[in-house]
């Protein structure tokens, strides 16, 4: 078959090799653009968010970090004494001076203490005389969103900020909108921001390191304590954090039973509860509005994210994102993979099965990476994005090129077999090689009318056609109902042959069987039409052996699925013979084939066109 033709009826080598490469890097485009869509980056974090959920459930939180929890008891318990929140300070310095007893670590406060209270000023000035006396207590203080003309006017003249530092570009000048604590706990230095920012997805993952602010770094809370306990601090803006457990896992003790025993004489809580603990003093109360959303839930307490922080600092844990060249990469090897696959003309199920086996194995590989590396690769975009979207669109366009090819096949062959032959070629993925010329070992039966000619004289032409086409129908349905392929009617003449284009290892046997139904077709026949029948009789010629198949003819005209050779010649002088020895006669090749039947020996024939005789058989149908 030419190329030309070969190419409307089966997908072409160039388009296996150019398009999904030419889909690829399409798909890889819109992959690396889908990193910045918003859908892309939430389902990334979702992802993330599941293992560090994994993660955190394997590691216990230090038990060096305490929290002393404003909670809803401690609100209820203290009104009847204090008041209701917030109290005077006092109770503060009373609860330092206890904890002082016990020398923690440090003493972190995750309370904004802004406005002096002027109904308690002694109290005010006792709680910063003595926060001012211990060298190992912090507060918070919070960077306010303004406009820089604003600022410029009212803000804090950022070089009077004792925990300020300056960088290469800082403004000496520079102001900020500050919240700050109390003149006296600011004169302290030992502040700190507490600021945090969500992802766009509105979940908290990463505590601010420092903020830049005019140039000036302003250290978060969680760095400033831990620089002054000699941990090492990432000279990074940000970090990601590692959670430890699920909400309230950090060892928490009630701030009202802290306090009470505290100012008890007889205490009943350990005398050294605290020492050389970080104690952080702060709020889970819903009512104070202390809660965030992080990859551990959506009501984790602000005091709990410090206490996080302080934990990832303390032990150098850092989680890191992967190199920004990771995801477009990984992308790339994607889908160089999955379009040499269908290049190869691989099969769509076995390609999915085994990207769904890949996909598996990269995510494990990305959980393991977190896990052992506390690396965070992000994968979603590789395999949603990339792998399963590319994969898609290939799959759609390998089922219409083949749909459109089945059809086409289907629409060729149907000329010529039968259509159940046509819809097995076509599921086993035959029509590449049926579609191209090979040799095989066919069997070729020739079967030609014998007594028309008298038949012709006496009917006219109409009678004649319509007499010639009830017989030929009678007998195509006869060689599909035995698999067999139609070549050709040649006037009067019908030539079929079986062994292609699907293998038939039995196609000897089927071809001599359908003889035998041709031949009892022709008695019934006869018997229908009549007077008509008498002189109309048939010889069928049966040769098996190599020969050439393929559509032969003009490219630009006509083409026919045929079988050319010396086999075919055979058969046809093989028919020939029958006149005046039997109706159906068969070579040595065909009776050596099929043993389970019985032979008449006709001796060896001269044939027309053949130089040596050839051995010819009559079948006898009884079975031996």
């Amino acid at each position: 078959m030419s190329e030309a033709n070969r190419a409307s009826f089966s997908i072409t080598k160039t388009a296996r090799r150019r398009t999904p490469f030419v889909l690829a890097v399409i798909v890889w485009v819109v992959a690396l653009a889908a990193v910045h869509w918003d859908a892309a980056s939430r389902l990334d974090n979702l992802y993330l968010d599941w293992n560090l959920r994994s993660l955190a459930a394997r590691l216990p939180p230090d038990p060096g970090i305490v929290m002393i929890d404003i909670d809803e008891p401690t609100l209820e318990a203290m009104v009847p004494e204090y008041g209701r929140y917030p109290w005077s300070r006092a109770v503060f310095g009373q609860l330092l001076e206890g904890l002082a007893r016990q020398q923690p670590a440090a003493v972190v406060f995750d309370i904004l203490f802004i406005d002096p209270q002027k109904e308690h000023v002694t109290d005010d000035l006792y709680f910063i005389r003595t926060a001012a006396s211990l060298s190992n207590v912090y507060f918070p203080m919070v960077r306010l969103s303004a406009p820089p003309q604003a600022e410029r006017g009212n803000g804090y003249l950022l070089k009077e900020l004792k925990n300020a530092a300056t960088g290469p570009t800082a403004n000496p000048e520079a102001r900020a909108a500050l919240l700050l604590p109390l003149p006296g706990l600011t004169q302290t230095g030992r502040l700190g921001t507490i600021n945090v920012f969500a992802d766009n997805d509105g979940v908290i993952r990463r505590y601010p390191i420092y903020l830049d602010v005019y140039g000036w770094r302003i250290p978060s809370l969680p760095a400033r304590v831990a620089r002054d306990l000699g941990y090492t601090v990432p000279d990074t803006a940000n970090l990601m954090l590692t959670w430890h457990g699920p909400t309230r896992s950090y060892r928490t003790v009630s701030f009202h039973e802290v306090f009470t025993d505290l100012e008890r004489k007889l205490r009943q809580r350990p005398a050294d509860e605290f020492r050389g603990k970080i104690v952080i003093v702060g709020t889970t109360a819903s009512g104070l509005h202390d809660l965030k959303l992080t990859p551990m839930g959506a009501d984790y307490p602000g005091t709990e994210v410090l206490a996080t922080t302080l934990d990832n600092l303390k032990n150098g844990e850092r989680l890191r994102a992967a190199p920004a060249w990771v995801v477009p990469t990984l992308t790339a090897l994607t889908l160089l993979a999955l379009a040499a696959a269908f290049t190869r003309g691989v099969s769509v199920l076995v390609i999915g099965l085994a990207w769904l086996a890949a996909s598996v194995a990269v995510v494990t590989a990305a959980w393991a990476a977190l896990v052992q590396g506390r690396l965070h690769v992000p994968v979603v975009v590789p395999l949603l994005f990339g792998g399963w979207f590319y994969y898609l669109l290939a799959a759609l366009r390998a089922w219409r090129l083949e749909r459109k090819n089945r059809q086409r096949v289907t629409s060729l062959f149907s000329r010529f077999l039968d259509p159940r032959v046509v819809k097995g070629l076509v599921e086993k993925d035959e029509t590449d090689a049926a579609l191209s010329g090979q040799k095989r070992e066919i069997t070729v039966l020739f079967s030609d009318i014998q007594g028309f000619t008298s038949l012709s004289e006496r009917k006219s032409a109409p009678e004649i056609v319509d007499l010639l086409n009830r017989y030929f129908s009678l007998q195509v349905e006869v060689i599909f109902r035995h698999e067999g392929t139609l070549d050709k009617y040649i006037g009067d003449a019908i030539m079929a042959f079986w062994g292609a284009p699907t293998d038939q290892p039995d196609h000897v046997c089927r071809a001599l069987a359908c003889a035998r139904e041709m031949e009892q077709t022709l008695m019934r026949f006869k018997r229908e039409v009549g007077a008509d029948g008498e002189q109309f009789d048939i010889g069928i010629g049966l040769h098996s052996g190599e020969a050439v198949v393929g559509f032969i003819g003009s490219p630009q005209h006509r083409q026919d699925y045929t079988v050319i050779g010396d086999t075919v010649n055979t058969a046809s002088r093989v028919e020939g013979a029958t006149r005046g020895r039997a109706r159906i006669l068969v070579s040595a090749a065909v009776r050596a084939a099929c043993g389970k039947y019985t032979f008449i020996d006709h001796g060896a024939v001269k044939l027309k066109g053949k130089e040596e005789p050839v051995h010819l058989f009559e079948p006898k149908w009884e079975t031996s």
